[in-house]
C-alpha cells in the first residue's frame, strides 16, 4: 500500500507539473528564453510632451501596425511622467518606452532599458520657428517670454516666475537649467518655478501671463498655432540651448537581440508608411528612426550632473 501511494503521489506531481507548463505555454503572458526575453504581447508606453489629453487616441492606431509587422498582440498606453515609465520598465511591466534623452539615461542607469532607436526630426530655422527640409538627430530647448516683456536676457530671469516641465525633462528643465547655472543664474534659488504638463501648456502659460517665462523645446509655439495663429508674434524666444540628442525608442534590458532587431526594423518600416508616419509625427513630431547607441547620450549625462541629477 505504501508503494502504491508513492507511485500515485509521483504520478500526480508529474501531472500537475505538466498541466502548469501547458497553461503557461498557452497564456498571453510574455516569456523568457535562454537567449533573452521575447514577448508574446508587446507593451508600449508613451509620455505626453504636449496635448496630454489626446495623446493616447493618436498613439493607439500604432497597435495594429506593430501587430501586423511582429505577429503578436500590441498594447499601447500613456504614462503620467517619465519616472513612472522608468519604474514600469524596471519592474518589467512595459517592454518598450518612448523615452526622452534624460528619461533614457535614467532607465539605463537603473539597468531597466537599452536604447534601440533614435528619432529624426526636421530642423528648425530661426527667427520664425519654421521647419527646414533637413532631417537632424538633435533639437534644442528655448526660453520664451511674452513679446514686450522686460526680460531681454537670461540674467533678467532672476526673481521671475518660470514654467518648466518635470525635472526629468531634458528640454523642459535640465538643459536650460544647466546652461543658466553656468551663466550665473541658479533657477532653484533665483526664480520661482511652476511645473506644467506639456510644452504646449508652457507656451500658453506665458501667453496668458501666468508666468514670466517658460522652458520648452524649439519651437513648441507651433503646437498651439492652430488655436493661436499669431502665437509667433505674441510669444518670443530669448535663449536657445546647445543641441540635445533626439528622443529614443528604448526596450527592456533583458530583451533578446533577435527580437530587438525585429522590433527596430518594424518601427523603421512603419515610420516610412503613410499611416505610421502620421502617428509618430502627430505624437512627437518624429519623421523617422535610426539605430542608436548608448554613447550618443553621454552629453545628457554631463548636463544631468550639472543640475544634481
Amino acid at each position: 500500500m505504501k508503494t502504491f501511494k508513492k507511485v500515485l503521489l509521483g504520478t500526480l506531481t508529474v501531472l500537475v507539473a505538466f498541466v502548469v507548463a501547458a497553461c503557461s505555454n498557452g497564456s498571453n503572458e510574455s516569456k523568457d528564453t535562454k537567449d533573452g526575453y521575447t514577448p508574446k504581447t508587446l507593451t508600449v508606453q508613451f509620455v505626453p510632451s504636449s496635448q496630454a489629453n489626446t495623446l493616447e487616441a493618436k498613439a493607439r492606431p500604432l497597435e495594429k501596425l506593430l501587430k501586423k509587422e511582429l505577429g503578436i498582440p500590441v498594447k499601447v498606453s500613456v504614462s503620467t511622467d517619465y519616472n513612472s515609465m522608468v519604474e514600469a520598465m524596471s519592474s518589467k511591466k512595459i517592454d518598450v518606452g518612448f523615452l526622452p534623452p534624460d528619461g533614457y539615461v535614467m532607465a539605463h542607469k537603473r539597468k531597466a532599458a537599452d536604447v534601440l532607436l533614435q528619432a529624426e526630426r526636421f530642423g528648425i530655422k530661426q527667427p520664425g520657428g519654421q521647419q527646414t527640409d533637413k532631417l537632424v538627430d538633435f533639437y534644442r530647448s528655448e526660453i520664451i517670454v511674452k513679446k514686450g516683456s522686460k526680460i531681454k536676457d537670461i540674467k533678467d530671469l532672476k526673481g521671475k516666475k518660470i514654467a518648466t516641465q518635470d525635472v526629468s525633462s531634458t528640454s523642459g528643465y535640465i538643459y536650460p537649467a544647466a546652461e543658466l547655472k553656468e551663466k550665473g543664474v541658479d533657477i532653484e534659488k533665483d526664480a520661482t518655478l511652476t511645473t506644467v504638463k506639456g510644452h504646449d501648456q508652457g507656451v500658453m502659460a506665458v501667453l496668458n501671463g501666468d508666468v514670466d517665462a517658460a522652458f520648452v523645446f524649439e519651437d513648441a509655439r507651433n503646437i498651439v498655432k492652430s488655436d493661436v495663429p499669431d502665437i509667433m508674434d505674441k510669444v518670443v524666444p530669448i535663449y536657445f540651448t546647445k543641441g540635445i540628442p533626439n528622443d529614443t525608442i528604448s526596450v527592456r534590458s533583458d530583451m533578446s537581440d533577435k527580437f530587438r532587431d525585429k522590433l527596430a526594423d518594424a518601427f523603421i518600416k512603419i515610420a516610412k508608411t503613410k499611416a505610421g508616419h502620421k502617428i509618430v509625427s502627430e505624437v512627437y513630431s518624429h519623421e523617422g528612426y535610426v539605430k542608436a547607441k548608448d554613447a550618443n547620450f553621454d552629453i545628457v549625462r554631463k548636463y544631468s550632473e550639472k543640475v544634481g541629477q
